[in-house]
């Protein structure tokens, strides 16, 4: 009994500190997502789901009304943050698979280089791409120097710009998970497959592949979601041209000032990540059990 005690005594601090700010901002938006709209912004406080109908259908037509769009913008962000998950994997999976065969001085060196990126801001880092990207930055310059186009290219404010931007910030995100799991891989299994006369291309699949598939997993999901409710990268290098759910909810608190609709939309974007959080810990639960 002492024991149990002590233990809620050592966790109170922690489970205040999630109860405050974690449930706390949760429940708020919430019940600011089924609140009706002011006027003027804020809210009144009477209880008005339509909300949620201006997105999934059955708005009233009064205060909200159905709009496909949303919807629209929804799969669009889907779609977006998927190909900057294929785009990640591509790029991730051969560079750890490479640095993790390397000399232990080098693969310091090397993964010191991956995690780079994260000693200077963000929003620098994206202003110095739109300064890339932009009909007279370096890109189009070089590309017009060697002669391959005879008027500047469209980069910025495309979605291209946008994969670029979602792609550069994330890669570390889609890197560390696969290269933890491909370092953990006992070299014996590889040697006992090129024993058993298995090639490279055999050994990859039926042993590199497969163990190193709890990094697939987690590093599409650490990619996938940040993605999907991104709205810094859209706004900065898609411009008004490339919209993503992220950007309709900072819209709807700040420029809008539709509260409740803001909300409303953070909560369906909380189902959704906690959808996929929860096929991810069941994928991973069957896999630990056949590996």
């Amino acid at each position: 009994m002492n024991n149990k005690r002590k233990l809620l005594f050592l966790l109170s601090p922690f489970t205040l500190y999630i109860s405050i700010f974690f449930l706390g901002p949760i429940l708020i938006l919430l019940v600011y997502s089924l609140l009706e709209p002011g006027l003027y912004g804020g809210v009144v406080w009477n209880f008005y789901h339509h909300n949620y109908g201006r997105i999934l259908g059955w708005a009233d037509g009064i205060i909200e009304e159905f709009n496909p769009v949303y919807f629209k913008i929804f799969l669009n962000s889907f779609r977006l943050a998927l190909i900057t998950v294929i785009i990640s994997l591509i790029i991730c999976y051969p560079t750890a698979l490479w640095i993790s065969r390397q000399k232990p001085k080098l693969k310091v060196f090397l993964l010191f280089l991956i995690t780079l990126p994260f000693f200077s801001s963000l929003v620098v880092r994206l202003f110095a791409w739109m300064l890339l990207l932009k009909p007279s930055g370096l890109i189009n310059q070089f590309l017009s120097y060697i002669g391959l186009i005879n008027s500047p290219l469209q980069m910025l404010f495309t979605e291209t710009a946008v994969l670029i931007g979602l792609v550069y910030i994330l890669i570390p995100f889609m890197f560390l998970p696969l290269y933890a799991s491909i370092e953990k891989i006992d070299n014996s299994l590889i040697h006992a497959s090129n024993d058993l006369g298995g090639n490279k291309i055999v050994t990859f699949l039926k042993i590199t592949l497969p163990l190193s598939f709890p990094g697939i997993l987690g590093g599409s999901i650490l990619v996938f979601i940040p993605s999907l409710g991104n709205f810094i990268v859209p706004d900065l290098l898609g411009g008004a041209k490339v919209m993503m759910i992220g950007n309709i909810i900072e819209q709807s608190f700040l420029t809008a000032r539709n509260w409740p609709f803001g909300a409303c939309l953070a909560i369906i974007l909380m189902i959704v990540v906690v959808v996929l959080l929860s096929f991810y810990v069941k994928v991973l639960s069957k896999y630990e059990k056949i590996y």
